[in-house]
């Protein structure tokens, strides 16, 4: 089930524009899944695609909100199963130490229970930072971060004190920690004094 609001449509139209987009997504047993929110959007009538500028998504939990994600723009296709966004994507947790998630680009097939992140990935809580190109988060709140992986450890003035590079690591959010992971078995400490 899924309901829109669109203000201006245009039935002899391929595009149809829609302003103040607002839609929640609700699985087959009737629980919401997510719910997206966009300024400016258009609807594709030939591809059945709809392109959001400036999207704030809801990923649901039941009735509470697990992340709240934003973008520059998305696409929402594929019957509503398919959501991409790019430029500038922040996924944040609604944790008492909000933990934030950026990268250039986030696909999610909502019949998996995955996030794939691509593109200039930045993980960072008040105590640590994370850098990769790829990254994935699991429906059970683990972060894997792939090759190669830098990882920084802030001191309470934000400064680095602790790095380490490393082929993968996997970040656990519901216990915060870190696990680093190499074919090799090396991995490449630096500490500062």
């Amino acid at each position: 089930m899924l309901g829109c609001a669109p203000n201006i449509i245009d039935e002899n139209k391929v595009i149809q524009k829609i302003d103040s987009f607002d839609m929640t997504i609700f699985s087959k047993s009737g629980d919401k899944i997510y719910s997206i929110a966009s300024p400016n959007s258009s609807y594709d009538i030939i591809e059945s695609k709809y392109k959001l500028k400036k999207p704030i998504i809801n990923i649901l939990n039941g009735e509470e909100t697990k992340y709240i994600i934003s973008s520059e723009e998305s696409t929402l296709s594929d019957n509503n199963k398919l959501l991409k966004l790019k430029g500038n994507v922040k996924l944040k947790t609604l944790k008492k130490d909000e933990d934030i998630l950026y990268a250039d680009n986030f696909i999610w097939n909502i019949e998996n229970t995955k996030y794939l992140l691509e593109g200039n990935i930045k993980f960072e809580n008040q105590n640590i930072i994370l850098n990769s190109g790829k990254a994935i988060l699991g429906s059970d709140n683990i972060i894997e971060f792939f090759n190669p992986v830098k990882y920084i450890i802030k001191d309470e003035n934000n400064e680095k004190v602790y790095e380490t590079n490393s082929e993968n690591a996997f970040y656990n959010l519901d216990t915060e920690s870190v696990r680093f992971d190499a074919k090799d078995k090396r991995v490449k400490s630096i500490i500062y004094f």
